[in-house]
């Protein structure tokens, strides 16, 4: 169902210091649906003890663009509104936020219905171009997913590893469905070593959507952020990444080959199997200040 301020409008202007876009307002209709992220279950444990746990929700999400059925994704649930116009924008199917009218997600029938004043009369043609993915909770990109890879310019970082270290051990204070019922991926853009925002879904993919549909909403810049996930780097992670504007890739699990080449050819620094004090650096070492003595003591 949605809930009681499903009514909401939303108002998004582009923040003063992003000189490098015209600053734009628009008003528009969101709705803040929410439902239940875990559910309460029963156990029987290696000793048959009966123990009480939490398991993670797991619901269909059909996404609609101007009434036209796009995709249905697996999701959590935390927030589809986002999920859903971070869907549409990194899959190439909208591009003007300003021509956004409302964005309605109802439960009641797993819908979340997107309307934009933008031309989408393409729709069939991308629709018809589909690559069978191996990203979890969606699984399918479109020929346009790949559109304007080569107009993006991302600026060299510059990181610390004690700044990158910091940032890990904030991190662990998040991931709070995974804690209580494990079975989900968390995403988060930081900046240094404070996260601005994280997210929890089933597929990692849906995350990191739903954090690319806050940071297009608000016009924020990315070139400035890191961006971290639970899961692996493949190149679908890599070309959303990409599109966020976030010169830096951050995760705890490891890299595929054609994410790291993707990650090469657009300039993103890799850092993976991060946890604690270990990391990888797969590409944009010379970016990475080593700044913390980690030989082992004498």
């Amino acid at each position: 169902m949605i809930s009681d301020n499903s009514s909401n409008i939303a108002q998004q202007t582009q923040p003063k210091d992003s000189p490098s876009q015209p600053k734009r307002s628009f008003t528009f209709v969101k709705t803040q649906a929410e439902v239940p992220l875990t559910i309460a279950v029963k156990a029987v444990d290696e000793t048959g003890e009966v123990i009480d746990k939490h398991v993670a929700c797991e619901r269909p999400l059909t996404v609609y663009l101007n009434w036209r059925p796009i995709v249905t994704l697996m999701t959590l649930g935390a927030k589809p509104e986002s999920l859903a116009l971070g869907y549409l924008k990194n899959q190439g199917f909208i591009s003007d936020v300003s021509q956004l009218e409302s964005v309605i997600v109802d439960w009641g029938v797993n819908s979340a219905a997107v309307l934009t004043r933008e031309q989408t009369a393409d729709i069939d043609k991308k629709l018809s171009e589909k690559t069978v993915t191996s990203g979890c909770g969606q699984g399918t990109v479109y020929g346009s997913f790949m559109q304007d890879l080569e107009g993006i310019q991302l600026p060299r970082p510059s990181l610390k590893q004690s700044t990158l270290y910091s940032l890990l051990k904030n991190i662990n204070e998040y991931n709070d469905t995974y804690k209580n019922a494990g079975a989900v991926h968390g995403c988060g853009v930081c900046e240094a070593d404070q996260i601005l925002a994280f997210v929890e879904d089933v597929g990692r993919h849906n995350a990191v959507d739903t954090l690319a549909g806050d940071m297009w909403l608000a016009q924020d810049r990315g070139d400035n952020k890191i961006f971290y996930t639970t899961g692996r780097l493949t190149s679908e992670m890599v070309i959303k990444v990409a599109k966020m504007g976030i010169p830096v890739l951050l995760s705890r699990s490891g890299v595929t080959q054609m994410g790291l080449e993707l990650a090469q050819n657009l300039g993103i620094t890799i850092i993976a199997r991060a946890k604690g004090r270990h990391f990888l650096v797969y590409h944009g070492s010379e970016n990475l200040e080593f700044d913390v003595n980690t030989s082992p003591s004498k």
